[in-house]
């Protein structure tokens, strides 16, 4: 049976949306509204095209108003705005904005995919600023590049630390502008856990990035010119990003009745369907349930958003499927790292009161004998009753994607430790190593779950030094001499089982080398002749790059003015 659907909103989840209801129904009488120019763009581009990574403005339009309404017969109303939804007569109020015309569209489904606008806080000043820039669409992006093209500004201030901050930093600063960045929080990037961040961190400051923690905006002056934070730091600057997240765009959703949670998410079920039976809502501005521990959440992420108008368009056309949910996997390019992540982090689990364990490695990206194989960070959290995997992140120069898309395939086909440890991956030098980091954590997670081995966390490590614990280092000399955690009793592992007389059998013994390996083979040493041992989780290489981190930052945050 024919049908009449409007879609309102372009972009991942309404452009999906209508081109598989004209895949699967040639007959439906299909419009799609978008306020904008353009309705489908590669806004996760956006930043490099500022940058001049991306040359030509044309590779970010992922289809034109013409090209969808030829390939797929679709009625395109760009530059016109749903203002109003009449749930009762099942028609729509438009704005045209090319005539300034107001009309109504009657239909039999409605799809919302109205995305997520930015955040813009109360600051003292900020309606003055001339130089503040937010980045969400083409035309956000052709103002900030003509104003760097035309400006030359020689500083800019990014405030948050998010994806679009942290892809903001970089491509100002390719293009030759000193940044600053301030964020509120104690870390970038939300999604990954403060020690993971602490690399990258390092990492931004080690390309000349001025990282400010801890802190955000209280006075704008002088038309953006100069912006005071909360702390008295004064900073100058030629021009100003704001990304500190975004806000779904529901108001036409709210005004219409439709159900919305406390910040402002439209409430959808399984079948992204709304509170009224014929409206469905996909993309930013909706809210999920976590896949991982199946709380409400909000997401604003692509691929959710791509899969969830798909899903719609085959709700609409009489398929039985359902959303199961987000995982919320992310990857982000910073400089010379790619930092990424999916399913829960720790401080999700902690404070939804959730079991778990968390291990951290430090493999090298492919074996280690072929030339460019490079150090990269994992951490994964798991259930320490059933082994079931709950969340993981990676941090490096190479290889980090890839293992990060495993973890996520493995928790959604419900995977353990165990069956982490039968993935059988490609190999070959230039890829791999025989044994993939994914299989390692695997192993470790089972060495846990069978007593094996038990761990102690990076962030217990200065109370053992405050309480005089038994720390053993079983790294080599010249490595301890390196750096390494304070009173420490160092024997290295080679001479571990002639030295056993030195290690007190009547405290506990907390075993540290530099990555986590040694310390877990000198713990199955220690263990066998009755000694009670801790593997201290990540070796001196988590800790000392969490140490390493504060100290840069602290000295950083010293150096910017205070006002008096």
């Amino acid at each position: 049976m024919s049908k009449k659907v409007l879609i309102v909103g372009g972009v991942a989840g309404g452009a999906s949306a209508a081109a598989r209801l004209r895949r699967l129904n040639e007959d439906f009488e299909i419009i799609m509204f978008e306020k904008g120019e353009y309705i489908s763009f590669a806004n996760c581009g956006l930043p490099y095209y500022i940058g001049d990574s991306i040359k030509n403005r044309a590779f970010l339009l992922v289809q034109t108003v013409e090209g969808m309404k030829e390939r797929f017969k679709l009625d395109v109303r760009n530059l016109s705005e749903v203002i109003e939804i009449d749930r009762k007569n099942k028609k729509v109020k438009v704005k045209n904005h090319k005539t300034g015309d107001i009309y109504e569209e009657t239909y039999d489904e409605l799809i919302l995919s109205p995305g997520a606008m930015p955040k813009i806080p109360y600051i003292e000043g900020i309606k003055s600023a001339d130089n503040l820039f937010t980045l969400r669409n083409i035309a956000d992006t052709d103002r900030i590049k003509n104003y760097v093209d035309i400006n030359k500004p020689q500083k800019a201030l990014v405030i948050g630390g998010g994806f679009i901050g942290l892809e903001m930093v970089e491509n100002l600063q390719k293009r030759g502008v000193e940044v600053t960045l301030v964020h509120s929080r104690n870390q970038v990037m939300k999604p990954v856990d403060y020690e993971m961040a602490s690399i990258l961190h390092n990492h931004l400051i080690e390309k000349g990035v001025k990282l400010i923690l801890e802190d955000k905006p209280a006075k704008i002056e002088n038309k953006g010119r100069k912006v005071t934070l909360l702390s008295g730091k004064e900073i100058e600057t030629d021009m100003i990003i704001l990304s500190i997240g975004v806000t779904p765009e529901s108001k036409i959703a709210k005004d219409a009745g439709l159900e919305v949670n406390s910040k402002g998410a439209i409430v959808v079920n399984s079948k992204m369907r709304t509170s009224d039976e014929n409206i469905y809502a996909v993309g930013d501005a909706v809210q999920v349930i976590d896949f991982v521990n199946k709380k409400p959440t909000m997401i604003p992420l692509a691929w959710p958003a791509n899969r969830q108008g798909r899903l719609v368009a085959d709700i609409i056309s009489g398929k039985d499927v359902k959303y199961k949910g987000t995982l919320g996997s992310l990857v982000a390019k910073v400089f010379d790292l790619t930092v990424a992540a999916t399913g829960n982090n720790e401080k999700t689990l902690k404070e939804l009161k959730i079991p778990y364990e968390a291990i951290h490695i430090h493999p090298v990206s492919h074996a280690g004998y072929y030339p460019g194989a490079a150090q990269v960070s994992f951490k994964m959290l798991f259930d320490p009753n059933t082994g079931k995997v709950l969340g993981a992140q990676g941090v490096g120069k190479d290889g980090v994607d890839k293992r990060i898309d495993l973890i996520a395939n493995s928790i959604k086909a419900g995977f353990t430790v165990y069956d982490l440890q039968d993935i059988e991956v490609c190999y070959a030098p230039p890829y791999n190593s025989a044994k993939d980091p994914v299989n390692i954590m695997g192993y470790y997670g089972a060495n846990i779950m069978e007593n094996i081995v038990e761990n102690t966390q990076w962030y217990e490590i200065d109370d053992l030094v405050k309480n005089n614990e038994f720390i053993l280092d079983v790294r080599e000399e010249y490595e301890v001499a390196n750096g390494s955690i304070p009173n420490t009793v160092n024997i290295p592992l080679g001479q571990l089982r002639k030295r056993l007389n030195e290690i007190p059998k009547d405290k506990k013994i907390y075993v540290c080398c530099q990555v986590g390996l040694r310390g877990y083979i000198a713990c199955t040493i220690l263990n066998q002749y009755g000694y009670n041992t801790s593997n201290i989780d990540g070796g001196y290489k988590t800790y000392s790059s969490i140490k390493n981190s504060e100290k840069l930052v602290k000295s950083q945050d010293e150096s910017v003015k205070v006002a008096l």
